[in-house]
């Protein structure tokens, strides 16, 4: 199928990649027409044409992560991390309407052929295809034709700031900013019976004002404002502000101010400044609220991709009732959607479109794209398998032990789930050493894209392609922690070598289930715990060989706060940070002991509460079969310029510290030397991993190292819960 692809260098491209699936309780939506925001996605396209410098500027909380990062694994990984930036495409658009033509079993409200519009930034785009979750998709009414339903979620978004401003009837309301949006909230308000002046500074908007149903339009520079609202409202000043604007400047929010009567409120809807004057804001007693996009749920993955919808008798109006409401009222004749429609074109001409939306003194304002009947690419397909895949049937024996090398080499690598990680960290460094078949990722641009990027054969939206491939081969699995488990276990049903991303598994039963697939496949599994790889690990435990006793270490990793959109956040998906990302530092103490972990002690240094109600800062002390110790301390808090990993160990006559795995300090015979590293062992984990799928070595890192690591996770959560101190495998 074809998308428009956005990259961060500037290009704009349609480009052909795979149909997506059905998602979970969702449906496949082959497309007929979706809406272009002249204003939302101008914006996108002229910040993808800035250099770095202009990049920068307008973006500093990225450069800052981008300084962290140097800071931390130095100037190189950096660099890369941006370079690959700039080369992913994004997808552009967020309305559209079509036509279903699959349903996936856990959906009950949808059937094929359903005409339906689609709301999302992260799934309405503009593709031939969209692959839309429940909630986010609502039924189009007789009445409505397709391309007026492509309007439904813009329409929303305007419906949202109108639900925030709750005016009353016969409200006097302006709106500041006739872009799209500005102009479907004007006639939205006109709708709910209230009189409104449009402002904006473009004198050829005055007659798609008046069309919207503007009682007053005022053009700035030709008018005064100020004077027009004075005798436009008896001098009292408007109720209200709807300030639609996009712009570094005051000014629209000064005027705004300056327009509303005392205690009145100002909706903000725009990217506009707002810089609030305290003496105007006080004496007026306003009331400044800003409208988030489309309606409850959004930015909620419980809602929007989860399927949960809030209860009617608590949340109204939400993303998804809003694009009923707003279909039903172009049913009903209230919003005319032709006056607003500058230009409708097919979806061959999206690029030629686009560079004309960034001409100076472009007049486009709404912009529906059309689409093909029937695209010649989508092959038939079924809905996706739940989620155990059938493989070929397992042998009564296994051919080659887990702790051996492999009678013959594997010849080609899949890859399920190739995102940022993936794609910096991990394919580079495999590209051009092992055939790389097919890649499957969850959006069909990503995934086109990383085909092109490492030359795989093919790519696709369904992990079952890839697992049923007949000729077989190993398969790396790096998507969302929720669904490694499963993964493995389809990977191992079909006999394949698994290399999958750490953590193995979210729950015990998750790993019992995973240990009787191994126990019966001719596969095997490797977890990505990457820093035992690292050329300052391996080196450290050569320095610690010639120590003989126990040991004892201290890794101290300042983690830094979580965003709490970002998915970590979402405890069902990532299992928490503890599970997701100090399992790394567990194992690294199981690899550097070489010594069965029997008992920890574990508490939290940060209270579970408020939209974490799970641990995210811990210390815990493991206790080593040989007598050796490992302190963790796992932290949200402290100063992002400290370190983020820094390993103190003792051993007998021997001190060694390692700094980001960028340095290690040895301090013996009462001297200190000094090492420098560039890696923190992904690279070296790779080669390892391909030289056992070429036959050439041993497992790097045999299943029962890394479950061990896993076990022992679990006993630090068990620890954290119980507030005292368990067994590893059991409690005490």
């Amino acid at each position: 199928m074809k998308q428009i692809a956005q990259y961060q260098d500037g290009r704009l491209e349609l480009q052909e990649v795979p149909v997506p699936a059905a998602p979970p309780g969702g449906i496949l939506v082959q497309t007929t027409h979706s809406v272009i925001s002249p204003g939302t996605e101008r914006m996108k396209v002229e910040q993808a044409r800035m250099n770095l410098l202009q990049k920068a500027r307008a973006r500093p909380d990225q450069v800052r992560k981008v300084m962290d990062t140097a800071r931390n694994l130095g100037w190189r990984e950096a660099l890369e991390k941006v370079r690959n930036r700039l080369g992913t495409p994004t997808p552009l658009g967020y309305s559209a309407a079509g036509i279903v033509v699959e349903v996936h079993p856990g959906n009950t409200r949808f059937r094929v052929g359903d005409r339906v519009a689609c709301g999302g930034a992260e799934c309405a785009f503009h593709a031939e295809y969209l692959a839309m979750p429940d909630l986010l998709a609502a039924k189009v009414p007789a009445p409505v034709e397709n391309w007026q339903a492509a309007y439904a979620n813009v329409l929303a978004i305007g419906l949202q700031v109108v639900r925030q401003m709750e005016p009353a009837l016969g409200d006097r309301v302006v709106v500041m900013g006739q872009g799209l949006i500005g102009l479907l909230v004007t006639g939205l308000l006109r709708a709910n019976g209230v009189r409104v002046m449009a402002v904006d500074v473009a004198e050829p908007r005055r007659a798609l004002c008046e069309a919207m149903g503007a009682e007053r339009v005022v053009i700035q520079g030709a008018q005064q404002l100020s004077d027009e609202v004075r005798q436009w409202t008896d001098g009292y000043g408007a109720d209200a502000v709807a300030l639609c604007t996009s712009t570094p400047d005051n000014t629209p929010l000064e005027q705004s101010a300056d327009a509303i009567r005392d205690r009145g409120r100002i909706v903000v809807l725009g990217n506009t400044r707002v810089d609030l004057a305290w003496k105007v804001f006080y004496r007026k007693e306003i009331d400044v609220r800003y409208s988030r996009s489309s309606g409850p749920g959004r930015y909620d993955p419980t809602y929007e991709w989860s399927g949960t919808d809030y209860p009617v008798d608590y949340v109204r109006w939400t993303e998804q009732r809003n694009l009923d409401a707003c279909l039903h009222l172009v049913a009903a004749g209230c919003i005319d959607l032709a006056a607003v429609t500058t230009r409708r074109a097919p979806l061959s001409d999206a690029p030629r479109i686009y560079a004309d939306l960034v001409r100076e003194g472009a007049r486009d304002v709404g912009v529906v794209l059309e689409y093909p009947p029937a695209s010649e690419a989508r092959a038939a397909r079924t809905a996706p398998p739940p989620v155990a895949v059938a493989g070929p049937a397992p042998e009564p024996a296994r051919a080659t032990p887990l702790s051996q090398r492999l009678s013959a080499p594997v010849t080609r690598l899949d890859v399920i789930g190739a995102g940022n990680f993936a794609r910096t960290m991990l394919l580079p460094h495999l590209q051009g050493k092992i055939a790389f078949g097919t890649v499957a990722n969850q959006t069909s641009l990503s995934a086109g894209h990383v085909k092109a990027r490492f030359g795989f054969r093919e790519a696709t939206t369904n992990y079952a392609e890839v697992l049923m491939a007949a000729e077989g081969g190993a398969v790396l699995i790096a998507t969302r922690h929720h669904l490694h488990a499963a993964l493995v276990q389809d990977a191992l049903e079909a006999n394949r070598h698994v290399f999958v991303e750490k953590p193995l598994c979210l729950t015990r039963g998750e790993l019992a289930a995973v240990d009787a697939r191994v126990g019966r496949s001719l596969g095997s599994v490797m977890i990505g715990f990457n820093r035992r790889f690292a050329p300052a690990s391996v080196e450290l435990k050569r320095q610690l060989g010639a120590a003989s006793g126990p040991k004892t270490a201290t890794y101290r990793v300042m983690a830094g706060a979580l965003d709490p959109q970002h998915w970590y956040a979402n405890h069902a998906e990532s299992g928490g940070r503890v599970l997701g990302e100090a399992c790394h530092f567990l194992d690294y103490f199981c690899f550097l002991f070489d010594s069965r972990p029997v008992r920890v002690l574990a508490q939290p240094t940060w209270p579970a509460a408020g939209r974490l109600a799970f641990p995210d800062s811990i210390a815990a002390q493991v206790e080593f079969a040989d007598g050796s110790c490992g302190q963790l301390v796992y932290t949200a808090e402290g100063d992002s310029r400290y370190p983020k990993e820094t390993l103190t160990v003792f051993g007998a006559g021997l001190v060694a510290e390692i700094v980001n795995f960028r340095e290690l300090r040895i301090w013996r015979g009462r001297r200190q030397t000094r090492r420098r590293y560039a890696s923190k062992g992904h690279a070296e984990e790779m080669a390892a991993w391909v030289e056992f799928l070429q036959a050439r070595r041993e497992p790097p890192l045999p299943y029962g190292q890394g479950r061990q690591s896993m076990e022992l996770t679990f006993a630090v959560l068990d620890s954290v819960a119980q507030a005292r101190a368990v067994e590893v495998g059991g409690t005490s």
